[in-house]
């Protein structure tokens, strides 16, 4: 019986357009009101998670940065898991010695010192996870990003990785070398405390080795009492493995990368078919009848 769900975001949760779809959004609802709890895993910053929740009227926890935070579903901080200010500094080091663009997500926001590489980056996450949405979509839903305050363009990450009050929760690394990528792979797993995932083509996804979705997951249903065999997981890309593997139930999107899929017990639809409905009437809701 399943007692939880866990969903991914971005690729999973979300349609072409960015969205949560009405049939995705209804089957959630009467999960919730047959009292299966309903959980959003994504590697976006609290804030940006909230946004195409508000928008569908969803009320639930959050796993948010990979597992970096976690968010009851009034907004409590419930759990923080950031990298070490010793480590951050070296990543960043790597990653400039390396010729790479990232992005540094903390407890204050989001920063780039690139706004034309932070487009370049967002456009590859939402092509990766819906390649037939229009180039032009693409790109303005990138620039939204900037013009409506989710990203602060700063004029480097000195002072930031300096600043005391700033908890850093990941690296989003980008490039279109893919060779550079496993290189920084390479030079930052030797590093102790860091955990890398990625959730696009050409990016990698660096927070603690203890903020993993997984885990995250694991702690919060552990304070709940729920036991990990009765969760369903959900995700689409490698950023979600740990959560899948950990869950009793693991679902691949049908837009996931074959080996993903080979790693789930079931696949549902793509995100643009609701797959998360579907996967919700077929493994929660028929079973529960």
């Amino acid at each position: 019986m399943i007692k939880l769900m866990a969903s991914d975001m971005d690729g999973t949760l979300l349609n072409g357009d960015h969205e949560i779809g009405m049939k995705s959004i209804k089957a959630i609802k009467e999960a919730q009101k047959h009292g299966v709890e309903v959980l959003v895993a994504t590697g976006r910053s609290y804030l940006e998670a909230m946004l195409p929740l508000k928008e569908a009227g969803i009320v639930c926890p959050v796993i948010a940065v990979n597992g970096a935070e976690v968010r009851s579903a009034e907004g409590e901080q419930l759990l923080v898991k950031g990298i070490d200010d010793k480590a951050a500094k070296h990543v960043a080091e790597q990653l400039e010695e390396l010729d790479i663009y990232f992005e540094v997500y903390t407890n204050k926001g989001t920063f780039t010192n690139d706004k034309e590489q932070g487009i370049a980056l967002l456009i590859d996450i939402f092509l990766t996870t819906n390649p037939d949405t229009p180039l032009p979509h693409v790109q303005t839903e990138a620039n939204n990003r900037y013009d409506e305050g989710h990203i602060t363009v700063i004029k480097g990450y000195e002072e930031l990785l300096k600043d005391s009050t700033q908890t850093v929760f990941k690296f989003l690394a980008f490039s279109a070398n893919p060779d550079l990528l496993v290189k920084a792979r390479e030079i930052l797993l030797k590093l102790d405390d860091l955990a890398i995932s990625s959730s696009g083509n050409e990016n990698l996804e660096i927070t603690s080795s203890r903020a993993q979705k997984g885990l995250a997951l694991e702690w919060y249903c552990a304070n709940k009492d729920i036991a990990m065999k009765n969760v369903m997981a959900i995700g689409d890309n490698y950023n979600d493995l740990s959560m899948m593997e950990k869950a009793g139930y693991s679902v691949a999107m049908g837009n996931a990368p074959e080996d993903i899929k080979e790693q789930c017990m079931h696949v549902t639809t793509s995100n643009r078919e609701d797959g998360v409905a579907k996967a919700i009437q077929q493994l929660i809701m028929v079973p529960s009848r």
